[in-house]
């Protein structure tokens, strides 16, 4: 992380990224690739099964196909993302067009069987490093400001959060992350960001235009869970060491939670800016309302003239008396929930600054 994108007072505390083991989930697809094709080359060469794929050269291919297409789409299912089955179709067309580029269709059983095997290794060990290199991309920052989450291989991702927008934080570990001692952390803002929905279908029914259809004589129906989840460049994934990490995030969100005093404070400002601006704003009315003075000595009818505008400032008393009165029981408030001062020396305090509001504004209007 450069330092012209750190912020004025901001310290990197921790970098982090995640663990090896983090990403086991894309890992496994790799190694279902290659436990298949060793198992298809068993079935042609070793097993009691051979004599029944050798009929035909292209049994055995179909049967790697097949199982690896299923597979692709109950796993697309669980994981709710139909990407890992394109990427099993890709791998199934891919062989495919290299039998077929190579003129290797018409060899025997055991040659395909072979190249079964040879392809799945070769596939597998490329899904290997696209995994490492996706794993890598992640970058997470913790300052003592924010959290930033950096991901991504050919779309770069990035995401902020500061501490007092934390409204809850949730954690996970799985088996391998008990054992290694890596987790994932969520920060769930105020708005929202980092909860999605869960759905889960009863029967065997399909919903359609949001209505229920009946499939072979069973009523489908949809439940959405709020639960929480977020891509892994929009969170801690995988993170090491866990705990340590976690106590860390916990701490500095506690840090940024303002107290119920700090609170009453900043609506007490509020207000009082706005008593301000309403102030301010009535002095510029009777600002407007006066005559330009000139330095001139002028005739004592004009003097008589000059009496008249000075009436029209009369016309706004009762408004500034109103927000003086507005003024001072804000004051009043404040000083009550005020701790530690002495109300001696907050009156005293309240009018100077009172007094030197009133001296400023009166300057603008000047």
């Amino acid at each position: 992380m450069e330092k012209k994108e750190l912020l004025k007072n901001e310290q990197v505390e921790r970098l982090l990224s995640p663990h090896p083991l983090s990403f086991m989930k894309l890992q496994a697809l790799c190694i279902f690739v290659i436990v298949w094709g060793i198992v298809v080359w068993w079935l042609v060469n070793s097993s009691q099964f051979g004599n029944w794929l050798s009929g035909n050269p292209w049994f055995p291919f179909i049967l790697w196909a097949l199982v690896l297409l299923i597979f692709g789409v109950i796993a697309s299912l669980i994981a709710i993302q139909w990407s890992i089955f394109f990427l099993y179709l890709m791998v199934v067309l891919g062989g495919l067009g290299l039998l077929f580029w190579q003129h290797w269709e018409n060899n025997s059983t055991s040659f395909i069987a072979l190249f079964i095997l040879v392809y799945s290794i070769i596939v597998s060990i490329a899904g290997f490093l696209i995994v490492e290199l996706y794993r890598r991309s992640h970058k997470y920052y913790i300052t003592n400001l924010r959290i930033m989450f950096k991901g991504g291989v050919l779309t770069k991702r990035e995401r902020t959060i500061r501490y007092d927008k934390i409204s809850d934080i949730n954690s996970r570990q799985g088996i391998f992350g008990q054992i290694f001692g890596f987790g994932t952390i969520i920060p769930i803002s105020e708005s929202g960001f980092g909860l999605g929905s869960d759905k889960s279908m009863a029967g065997g029914g399909v919903e359609v235009g949001g209505t229920k259809a009946r499939l072979f004589g069973f009523a489908g129906g949809g439940k959405e869970v709020q639960t929480p989840i977020a891509r892994s460049y929009y969170e801690l994934h995988g993170v090491y060491p866990f705990k340590d990490v976690q106590k860390l995030v916990e701490n500095m969100v506690q840090s940024h939670v303002p107290t119920q005093y700090q609170k009453e404070q900043v609506e007490f400002s509020k207000q009082q800016v706005d008593i301000q601006t309403q102030m301010r704003d009535l002095l510029h009315q009777q600002g407007r309302g006066k005559p330009r003075t000139k330095t001139v000595k002028q005739k004592p009818e004009e003097d008589e003239q000059e009496e008249e505008p000075e009436k029209e400032e009369e016309a706004f008393p009762q408004e500034q008396v109103d927000i003086q009165k507005q003024m001072q029981q804000l004051l009043k408030k404040q000083r009550v929930m005020k701790p530690t001062k002495d109300e001696t020396e907050e009156e005293e305090e309240a009018e100077e600054e009172e007094e030197e509001e009133k001296k400023k504004d009166e300057r603008e209007v000047a």
